[in-house]
């Protein structure tokens, strides 16, 4: 009996027949093991546990409470989810895809015949139980692409013969569950019996292939977990999230809306928002000016030669809209750097001249695809906190360093718990293996130096540099990307950036793109939703409202009014004739952090009895001890 040598992630060696598989290897180190089984990694590719080990290997068994083992149960999941839909509703509905992603999976479907709603949820759900517990093998074969093709004409599935002729490759994997068969690289769970929770959460367009030419697809988005009480758990978190939405939470408060008269994806700033977002924007300039940043301000359309100059004209074009001024094409600015890189430019520089620091609440606008367009989330107009800091290679890890303390800072203030990656050279992209290279190498030794975990996000970067990506963390422990910071030593080499160094020599300065917040909109959006709209003292559009119990105060009222307003507090008042409860439901409705309530002795006193939101009331104060209240509480912060 031929042998071979597998070794385990612990280092240690096992000899096992050839031809046995990981199922049996996980059964031969423990029963318990091969229970949670859902699938391996063979030399580092993830594979079926069914794979015959036929040559020595590292063997890694991989269970379900990995991330990897819990991307397989999700994405067999899809696939019982697709063959419930098939046998409902049959030759009425073709298969596409259907990817696991954050938090659960999707599948997409074509259908002229038939349309999904909500109320067919619990129908798909029982059919997908009923699957599960018929415990179907999932059983995986490898056929030619010819014989694939074939097949899934014949089944009339003409998305799956597209995707199948785009192969560039003379054999295709197949997996089958009972009657229903799918395209698909795997790996997947032994059988369906290892279901045990799912359900199937909403449903909304989506382009094939995400091309908005294409023909519009049916998408059933689900989660899955591996029992009952984790998918109770998220399903709880997904109604508070949808508590928080912040488009909901955006027209209750009116904050902001859309119309499609403006065009879509174009936010329309409502008077609170647009405060909140200047109350935002003059902290940001505030925080910049006190590390060290200059403001500036470039134009909206810059020449397309500039464009093409930078690179974005050729590896960013269908992101970009352009126009025509006197026969002469310009672009509409997607990014601030090419204005600030002009700056920088207009006169001769020093070493000692070093680092220039630009800041720029700069208007950009993106082309981004109708699909992905998702309330303040992705728009196509937006503002972000965008600086570019040139500065000598020397220089560069004091000042990546620097960025990462003006985050952690930032985020502190907002309550935010963040995570990071470091994105690397994607395949569209310009300049030198050794630029890249040496901007990956800074970015990685200031996040080494500094102690900072990240993962390695690879391809993933920007056209012309690597990034570290920050992702934050709301109250909902959901990850939302605002940060990044930038390293680029191949735009100043296009736009020809040099200072004069200390021998007297040209030089080639070094740039770092970063944003703190990022964009203004998808920032708002995301507090919005980390507080659910319950905004701290500070940022909030109205600090208190002073409401009246009866006529008898009304004059009293807007003399405090008045005072507050002089003092600089953001107040409003309430002196409709309603009951008083009805006002302090109404104001804790629009989430206004306190009302001031005025009575006869109140007013007999000249104080205000000031009431929180949640209902807390204080001691009763006067309007100059509350003005100080809020300017302490409002310290706090910034």
């Amino acid at each position: 009996m031929s042998v071979v040598q597998i070794e385990l992630p612990d280092g240690s060696r096992k000899e096992v027949p050839r031809g046995q598989t990981p199922l049996d290897v996980a059964r031969s180190i423990a029963e318990g093991l091969a229970r949670r089984s859902v699938a391996a990694r063979i030399d580092g590719v993830l594979t079926d546990l069914s794979t015959p080990l036929e040559a020595d290997c590292r063997l890694e068994i991989v269970t379900l409470d990995s991330a990897d083992g819990l991307e397989v149960y999700r994405h067999s999941t899809a696939h019982l989810m697709a063959q419930a839909v098939k046998e409902l509703f049959g030759q009425d509905v073709q298969v596409t895809i259907g990817p696991a992603i954050e938090n659960g999976f999707y599948y997409d479907f074509f259908s002229d015949k038939h349309t999904f709603t909500p109320e067919e949820f619990d129908q798909i759900e029982k059919k997908m139980e009923e699957l599960a517990r018929a415990d179907l093998p999932i059983e995986r074969s490898v056929v030619s692409r010819e014989e694939a093709v074939e097949l899934f004409r014949s089944m009339g599935e003409d998305y799956k013969v597209q995707l199948i002729e785009d192969l560039d490759q003379p054999t295709v994997s197949l997996y089958r569950q009972g009657d229903f068969v799918d395209l698909c690289r795997g790996p997947h769970l032994p059988s369906t019996g290892l279901i045990k929770a799912f359900k199937l959460t909403s449903v909304a367009g989506a382009y094939w292939r995400g091309d908005e030419k294409n023909a519009m697809l049916q998408r059933l988005y689900a989660t899955a977990f591996p029992n009952k009480k984790d998918l109770r758990s998220y399903l709880n978190r997904l109604e508070e999230a949808r508590k928080r939405d912040h488009r909901k939470l955006g027209r209750e408060l009116d904050l902001f809306s859309f119309s499609e008269e403006a065009g879509a994806g174009l936010v329309i700033w409502h008077p609170k928002g647009a405060l909140l977002r200047t109350l935002l924007e003059d902290f940001e300039r505030k925080e910049h000016l006190r590390r060290g940043y200059d403001i500036v301000q470039g134009p909206q359309i810059l020449r397309t030669e500039l464009w093409k100059t930078s690179g974005h004209y050729e590896n960013y074009r269908e992101n970009m809209y352009f126009t025509e001024v006197d026969e002469q094409s310009y672009g509409i600015k997607p990014m601030n750097c090419l204005a600030h890189m002009l700056i920088y430019k207009s006169k001769i520089r020093s070493y000692r001249d070093l680092p220039q620091r630009y800041f720029e609440l700069g208007l950009v606008h993106r082309h981004e695809k109708s699909g992905v367009l998702h309330g303040l989330l992705r728009v196509r107009g937006f503002t972000q906190d965008d600086a570019h800091i040139l500065c000598t290679p020397e220089q560069l890890d004091g000042e990546i360093k620097g960025v990462l303390t003006f985050v952690r800072d930032v985020m502190e203030i907002f309550g935010f718990e963040y995570e990071m990656e470091i994105s690397t050279r994607p395949e569209k992209s310009i300049g030198s293996d050794e630029a890249w290279e040496l901007a990956t190498a800074a970015l990685v030794s200031a996040l080494d130096d500094s102690g900072l975990p990240y993962e390695v996000n690879e391809g993933d970067g920007a056209f012309y540099g690597p990034k570290i990506d920050i992702k934050l963390k709301d109250a909902l422990d959901r990850r939302w990307q605002c940060a990044t910071i930038q390293c680029d030593f191949t735009l100043p080499e296009r736009f020809d950036l040099h200072y004069i160094g200390a021998d007297g020599e040209k030089h080639r300065p070094v740039m770092v793109h970063r944003v703190i917040l990022g964009a203004i909109e998808r920032f708002i959006g995301v507090l919005i939703e980390h507080y659910a709209g319950n905004f701290p003292l500070w940022i909030s559009p109205v600090q208190a409202v002073v409401v009246n119990v009866t006529d008898n105060q009304a004059e009293y009222v807007e003399k405090v009014y008045q005072q507050l307003l002089n003092a600089g507090i953001r107040v409003k008042k309430d002196l409709r004739n309603e009951k008083l409860g009805f006002k302090i439901r109404e104001a804790q409705v629009e989430k206004i952090p306190y009302m001031l309530v005025v009575g006869d002795r109140e007013m007999e006193n000249g104080l205000v009895a000031p009431r929180f939101r949640n209902g807390k009331s204080l001691e009763p104060m006067t309007p100059d001890a509350f003005i100080d209240f809020v300017n302490d509480e409002c310290r706090q912060y910034h």
